[in-house]
């Protein structure tokens, strides 16, 4: 699939116009903001009009699903972040993992001249109140129940279910305001669509799963061959394109109908499926260095 077949890809359904307006109006009602990425594409899951949307409010990145990203890769982000002025964690919110860096790093690093101020002010017992933002389906209401104790955010595993905004009180006089699920009115760098295609953070009925998938193994076979050949006995050939690789998944699976034809339908879901769920080993799709 080449820039020419996905140029209209595009995924700005008319309440994530409303979140838009959403985030601007309740800005003045936080004292920073908490942007969560995918770790596996930090850049392609970062809504590039959230500097502007949050007009400079303090604000901390957590790098979610860090437990199916490269590792090293997700140093190097950290680093990246760090390097630009903010604060990144590498967490992940299903299984509470580096979650309990999050308020200290909230209170000590990016709101650190904030809480002095008000403790000079014998204010230091208001309540510290964050929004949380992120694109659908990047695990905004697993990191919420999370920090609650509670299942006080519906999480489900499909793009774009929260739809109303809606505060948690947590333990230590914090409050989260949790915003809908918002992507960007258009996609103007069509690798970042196949990226969180990849992810599912888009929804598959906008792009071909066979030749999803097919991009996808060509990217493994490149960056993570061990990955194909540890998963499915799969290694590419110098000449073998994304159709031959779904085919040896499909073949290795035992995914063959009638005639002998790889049934490459039922093979894509596979790859599609097992990768996302992180059967396919820690793999990060794009480092700073290339961006």
């Amino acid at each position: 699939m080449d820039n020419t077949e996905m140029k209209n890809i595009q995924w700005f359904p008319g309440h994530m116009a409303k979140t838009r307006r959403m985030i601007k109006s309740n800005l003045s009602l936080v004292d920073a903001v908490a942007e969560l990425l995918d770790a596996r594409t930090p850049l392609s899951s970062r809504n590039p009009e959230m500097d502007s949307m949050t007009s400079g409010k303090p604000r901390i990145v957590l790098l979610n699903k860090c437990d199916v990203a490269d590792e090293a890769s997700t140093k190097k982000w950290i680093s990246w972040f760090g390097s630009r002025g903010i604060t990144a964690l590498p967490v992940d919110c299903k299984s509470g993992r580096g979650l309990k860096s999050f308020l200290p790093a909230l209170k000590n690093d990016v709101l650190r001249d904030l809480m002095k101020k008000r403790i000079e002010n014998g204010m230091s017992g208001a309540p510290i109140r964050i929004m949380v933002v992120g694109i659908p389906n990047v695990g905004k209401s697993s990191f919420i129940n999370r920090m609650a104790g509670s299942k006080r955010a519906k999480v489900e595993d499909r793009p774009g279910v929260t739809r109303t905004k809606q505060w948690v009180k947590l333990e230590n006089n914090v409050e989260l305001l949790d915003m809908p699920g918002v992507l960007w009115p258009k996609f103007d760098d069509q690798k970042s669509a196949v990226k969180l295609a990849f992810t599912g953070a888009i929804s598959d009925g906008i792009l071909d799963i066979e030749t999803l998938a097919m991009k996808l193994l060509v990217f493994l076979s490149e960056n993570y061959p061990d990955s194909l050949k540890n998963r499915y006995g799969v290694e590419a050939a110098e000449d073998d394109g994304g159709l031959e690789l779904l085919e040896k998944v499909g073949r290795r699976r035992g995914m063959v109908i009638s005639g002998g034809e790889i049934n490459t339908e039922r093979a894509a879901i596979t790859v599609l499926d097992e990768f996302r769920s992180g059967k396919l080993g820690r793999i990060t799709l794009e480092l700073p260095d290339e961006e």
